[in-house]
């Protein structure tokens, strides 16, 4: 006889009740939750035979899975999932008999849910089982396997288009998404399913790719593969297969008869057209008929045809006398235009680099982009300077020659801003004298900007023409570059950047997605612009594209949010372009407006940086110590708010900031202290970790959290702390802060330098902004932007400069080689080295592009 195992939680109860029934002759019949019957005589000694058992189930999306167990004869039947019994209450149990052999048949269910499955991590699988009693012993079932089935976006490999000769095998390669249960693929061309039993000049390999045994000029099309499961359905990208030997079109119809009484039809060889490399269609693609006497047309006389070609010529000669006059015009409208420009060092030596106060030695910076850019390239001059110039800079007005009151072009897609009130502004050395609290008052009186922040320490304006400029939020990772070109000529706009409080505008976000970046203005919105400008801002992705589906966000007129771009399928057709890098995100857009970058994660493995930051009470004359932790998004205008924020109140920076990458878990961020020095002092934080929850970070919609620890020193004279702070993501990564000061004789108060190390400069117009010169970024953009057969073109100046994987967006401008001498000036203000751009141009074979560059001898 086997042994009788009972589950631990009813070991007592079922014993009780088995010997309860044995004396007492009770049944039971239909209780939901009565576990145990008596059995007749006859069948006392019989083992539980299993007539159902749990069988595998895949959990989809939220709904949870039923499994099953019926057994016969038995008194008890439980189930017992990863090793744990399941409670009683959880079981659905129901009795019936077996007619035939008057055996009782007990069935038992429970369900389990996508959280079970998900509590059990580490395991590699979720399983359940059942164990049957009877009075003789137990029998166990199956195991039966629960996973949750999902299936990726992404094709971990997808076919590639080709060409192809007549009647040569075709291998068109797939590896299907990864998916629980394994996804089945079928191929498409043209949208219609493959069926290689109905066509077998089609198969497909157990690894899943198309065969196509012998290519036929009908197999010329657009190829799919699509997998499946019963979560998902998704498509690969089309690969285009051409036959490229050539087939015959219809024949036309035949034509009239010409005057030598003939009629004729032709055909072309377009059905398909040949390939590289394929044959030609055999045959004539010209057939011709004699037509009968009546058909032929007579011959009448040529006057009116000389008529004709009289009246052709004389419009031709109307054309070109029109086409001279109008390319006189021009050019007389264009050099009263460029006659505002008095002094041309505007255009060759007034390009300064903009002053930046270094961070003292010594004083921690949050992200070195920025070392001193003096002194790098004081040898660099252009064309011979006029030295009897006295300054460097346009000290000139930045006016039209033309009335003030067609400065702004207005336009029915948004409002511009008021007209200045002199009609000019003045600019010195490339900054702008304006008064910002006369500029905000103005744009406050406008339905558009009643949005934007009212504090001149988030906004930067500025005054610009043709010659384009710059505008920084200091401290911020946030500029706008408007290149040279941009605003026509002729046209002075009054431009604004300011970065919003994401408290104050609130982005609607759905599902998966979380903001990546600030939420950034530049306007006003409707001005003409005839190149796109670049507004660089920080974002904090893990920049793994195979994780992210990332979209540029953009608010309408009227407040309603849009996706104007879906990175990795832009259009070069479309106003805006996407340029992500590891920390920073630049946006090339046709139009000014309100932009934020949103990404949607597609699978858990997707993270956004988190920056820790740690700080402390400048002065403690109490028994109690707060150590407050920030967690915030790595972008540097959280950052720089967050120190503005502890400069006020008094703080200090207690250790370096540390990044943490945070996933899409669903698991919470914790944070807890460890190590103190018992004898000195204590926490009294009551549990043994704080947390955050996972939404509270991942929706954005807060700019920091932080967490308070408060320590207690046991005695006045204790100023020595020594601790371990950890802050870690559940069942992901984590990082440690190992604090060891002085509480009363630590000198890491916040410095008013830290602050203030970009704060000069915010706004840059004309030649100081940049740190090519004018007319040599024209002989550069001349030299490159024609096509070179050897490839020595903006081509290569884009591979050198790292900047390849945006060729094509490059190729959809009329100048490609002046986009990216944009991104290069975008990349490099405060560190570029046009030393290193003269090495490249010398790679490339373009030395007379960059005669400017002499040594400090010969100057």
């Amino acid at each position: 006889m086997m042994p009788l195992l009972l589950p631990p939680f009813d070991r007592f109860s079922t014993t009780f009740g088995m010997l309860w029934l044995l004396f007492a002759g009770f049944t039971c019949n239909g209780s939901e939750h009565a576990a145990t019957v008596t059995l007749p005589a006859a069948f006392t000694d019989l083992l539980p035979h299993f007539l159902v058992e749990p069988e595998d189930e895949y959990i989809v999306k939220n709904k949870p899975v039923t499994l099953t167990c019926r057994s016969t004869p038995a008194t008890q039947i439980y189930f017992k999932c990863n090793g744990e019994w399941v409670h009683q209450d959880d079981h659905l149990i129901e009795h019936t008999i077996n007619p035939a052999t008057g055996l009782p048949i007990m069935q038992v269910k429970i369900d389990i849910t996508r959280q079970q499955v998900e509590k059990v991590f580490g395991l590699d699988e979720y399983w359940c089982q059942c164990v049957a009693w009877s009075t003789t012993g137990t029998q166990k079932s199956q195991k039966a396997y629960i996973r949750i089935a999902y299936l990726r976006k992404n094709f971990e490999e997808e076919p590639l288009g080709k060409e192809v000769a007549m009647d040569q095998e075709v291998l068109l390669r797939c590896h299907p998404p990864e998916g629980v249960p394994p996804a089945e693929v079928e191929w498409q061309r043209n949208e219609d399913l493959i069926d290689p039993v109905s066509d077998p000049n089609f198969f497909v390999t157990t690894d899943h790719n198309l065969i196509i045994k012998q290519a036929r000029l009908a197999d010329t099309g657009n190829y799919t593969c699509v997998a499946k499961n019963i979560v998902a359905r998704r498509k690969s990208t089309s690969a285009t297969v051409l036959v490229y030997d050539g087939g015959w079109s219809e024949w036309s119809k035949w034509s009239a008869c010409d005057a030598d009484c003939s009629m004729w039809r032709s055909r072309e060889c377009t059905q398909p057209s040949p390939g590289t490399g394929g044959k030609d269609c055999q045959g004539t693609d010209l057939q011709s008929l004699n037509c009968t006497s009546e058909q032929c047309p007579q011959t009448a006389s040529g006057a009116e045809d000389v008529a004709l070609y009289v009246g052709m010529v004389a419009v031709a000669l109307c054309l070109t006398l029109l086409l001279i006059v109008v390319v006189l015009v021009y050019r007389r409208r264009k050099e009263g235009l460029d006659a505002d420009v008095a002094d041309s060092s505007i255009l060759t030596t007034g390009f300064q680099p903009m002053g930046i106060k270094p961070s003292k030695p010594g004083v921690w910076a949050p992200r070195p982009r920025r070392p001193p850019p003096h002194s790098k390239n004081s040898h660099l001059l252009t064309i011979q300077p006029d030295l009897t110039t006295t300054t460097t800079s346009y000290q000139g007005t930045l006016r039209s020659r033309h009335d003030t009151t067609g400065k702004f072009s207005m336009s029915s897609n948004g409002p511009l801003l008021d007209a200045l009130p002199n009609g000019s502004h003045t600019l010195h050395n490339g900054k702008l004298n304006s008064d910002p609290s006369e500029f905000m008052s103005r744009l406050s009186t406008q339905t558009y900007f009643k949005t934007l922040p009212r504090d001149m320490a988030n906004a930067s304006y500025g005054t610009f023409n043709f010659l384009g400029g710059r505008l920084t939020l200091p401290n911020t990772g946030i500029s706008l570059l408007i290149p040279p070109e941009a605003i026509p000529r002729g046209k002075i706009y009054e431009i604004y950047l300011t970065v919003q409080r994401k408290e104050d505008l609130r982005l609607p976000l759905a599902g998966c997605q979380t903001l990546l970046s600030p939420i950034v203005s530049c306007g006003p919105p409707g001005v003409v612009l005839t190149r796109p400008v670049i507004l660089s801002m920080d974002h904090c992705s893990d920049a793994c594209p195979d994780n992210w589906a990332v979209r540029l966000k953009k608010q309408s007129y009227e407040g309603a949010w849009e996706d104007v771009l879906l990175m990795g399928e832009e259009l070069a057709s479309e106003p805006y372009y996407c340029q992500l890098e590891v920390e920073t995100c630049r946006v090339f857009s046709e139009q000014l407006g309100r932009f934020a970058l949103v990404g949607e994660s597609l699978n858990m493995a997707a993270a956004k940086r988190l920056r820790l930051v740690l700080f402390s009470d400048a002065y403690c004359s109490t028994l109690e110590y707060n150590i407050r932790v920030y967690c915030m998004d790595d972008t540097q205008d959280v950052f720089k708010e967050v120190m503005q924020m502890e400069r006020q109140l008094g703080g200090r920076l207690i250790d370096e900031p540390h990044v943490l990458l945070f996933k899409d878990s669903y698991h919470n961020l914790r944070l807890s202290i460890h190590d103190m020095p018992q004898a000195h002092w204590r926490s009294k934080l009551l549990a043994g970790y704080q947390e955050i929850p996972f939404y509270h970070i991942w929706n954005g919609s807060q700019r920091y959290l932080h967490c308070t620890f408060t320590l207690e020193r046991l005695s006045l004279s204790t100023c020595e702390l020594t601790c371990q702070l950890c802050v870690w993501q559940v069942e992901g990564e984590g990082q440690s802060f190992s604090l060891d000061f002085n509480i009363a004789k630590d000198t890491r108060a916040l410095d008013s330098e830290f602050m203030l190390m970009d704060s000069n400069g915010t706004a840059l117009a004309g030649p100081s902004a940049f740190q090519i010169p004018y007319l040599i970024r024209q002989k550069i953009c001349s030299s490159l932007d024609a096509p070179c057969p050897n490839g020595a073109d903006w081509r290569l100046l884009a591979q050198r400069l790292k900047l390849d994987r945006h060729m094509s967006f490059f190729a959809s401008k009329a100048s490609p080689t002046s986009v990216i001498l944009d991104v290069w000036e975008a990349q490099h203000f405060h560190s570029g080295n046009l030393n290193q751009l003269a090495t490249v141009m010398s790679d490339i074979g373009k030395q007379e592009a960059m005669i400017f560059l002499v040594s400090d001898g010969e100057c």
